[in-house]
């Protein structure tokens, strides 16, 4: 049934689908009215769940933590400065190989305040062991939630599933939304190998001395290695009931393309009408949309890129120091491929400045007309102003 929806009820229509049995919430915006709406649900009766108002959101993932260990099936949500607070939770999560989905709601860092849209929060959290997917609107902000929930009971791993501050979370679209028992034909109940037990009683988390701790953090990356073909198992279960797939990443017109714009998120919608516009013009140009960043879909991202003469990373975040953290990986992906294309950076739409169809035209004819790309990502759009310069 299509229902028009602001892409934060999107994702709290997806978690009370999945039947999600504990919430922490802790609100921030612009994530919360994801928690919000879910507090109305359980105060209803909508929903059949337990929700935790906690004080922090270093709180908020500790007392999931505690959930998920006792064999629950459990959610939260937060942005910017929220998911700085978790920090360290966000590495206990993973290193405890728990399934709990997080809806991350991009918004600046500080300073200065802004609470407008930029990757940079969800991006600085690349290390900690979480599987990143990142939306472009509101049904795939819906869709990737369920899909989260699936892979992550199936490799033990937490998921963050990443939306965009006002241009998605504020915004009105039509989702389509199934019927429950759609749905739990596509999400089972969470039945974990392993849960608390006071019957059974034994230790979670306890010191791992220099004897052990590599090999644990060994499976870790195993498990995460397993995520891309999971991914694809999730996504052909989801588009048997429901006709959608999005793929870990999206290749559009890039068989025969000699520059391929790469994006993800919003600006992916906005690329896609420059896409059609450039086409019809004669030029040979390409989209790849990227979803999932973590892991770093190596293979996919190659095979997409393989035929193109130069690359176009658009970055809605950076790396201080580094430039745009997409770039990074691109580069990374493809530097012992014989052949590789030039791969130029570019960074653009930092705190929720918009990025139009314009300016990523201008970023195509810049590729077009460069030789050799900056060894840094090129910042587009900047107004003149005064610096300070720190002594």
């Amino acid at each position: 049934m299509k229902q028009v929806l602001e892409g934060n009820s999107a994702v709290a229509e997806a978690v009370r689908l999945a039947r999600v049995q504990v919430i922490s919430a802790y609100p921030i915006t612009p994530q919360s009215h994801i928690v919000e709406v879910l507090s109305d649900y359980c105060a209803s009766g909508k929903m059949d769940a337990r929700y935790l108002r906690v004080e922090s959101e270093h709180s908020c993932l500790a007392a999931l933590v505690g959930a998920a260990c006792g064999g629950v099936r459990t959610f939260t949500a937060t942005s910017s400065a929220g998911l700085a607070y978790m920090h360290e939770m966000l590495h206990w999560t993973a290193g405890s190989r728990l399934p709990i989905v997080m809806a991350e709601v991009n918004r600046a860092l500080g300073a200065p305040w802004n609470i407008w849209s930029d990757q940079t929060d969800s991006l600085s959290q690349r290390d900690t062991g979480w599987i990143q997917l990142y939306c472009e609107d509101g049904q795939e902000v819906f869709d990737t939630t369920l899909q989260a929930f699936r892979l992550a009971e199936w490799v033990n791993l937490p998921v963050m599933v990443v939306t965009e501050g006002f241009l998605i979370s504020h915004t009105y679209e039509p989702v389509d939304i199934p019927e429950q028992e759609e749905v739990d034909r596509f999400l089972p109940p969470y039945n974990p190998a392993f849960k608390v037990d006071t019957k059974n009683p034994f230790t979670v988390n306890s010191i791992a001395p220099p004897s052990i701790y590599m090999e644990i953090r060994h499976d870790n990356a195993m498990a995460m290695d397993e995520v891309p073909e999971r991914f694809d198992d999730v996504e052909k279960e989801f588009e048997v009931l429901f006709n959608r797939r999005y793929g870990a990443v999206e290749a559009i017109n890039c068989d025969d393309a000699e520059i391929i714009l790469v994006t993800s998120g919003t600006i992916t919608s906005t690329a896609r009408l420059l896409l059609e516009d450039l086409r019809d013009r004669g030029e040979k140009v390409g989209l790849l949309k990227m979803k999932m960043f973590r892991p770093f879909p190596v293979e996919q991202v190659c095979r997409a890129l393989k035929s193109a003469m130069k690359v176009a990373v658009i970055d809605r975040n950076f790396s201080s120091g580094a430039g745009g953290i997409f770039l990074q990986e691109v580069r990374a992906a493809l530097c012992n491929r014989e052949d590789r294309p030039l791969v130029f950076g570019y960074i653009v739409g930092l705190g929720g400045r918009d990025v139009t169809k314009a300016v990523l035209e201008d970023i195509y004819k810049m590729t077009k007309n460069s030789d050799v790309p900056s060894d840094k990502s090129v910042w587009i759009g900047l107004r003149e102003v005064k610096h300070a310069i720190g002594r």
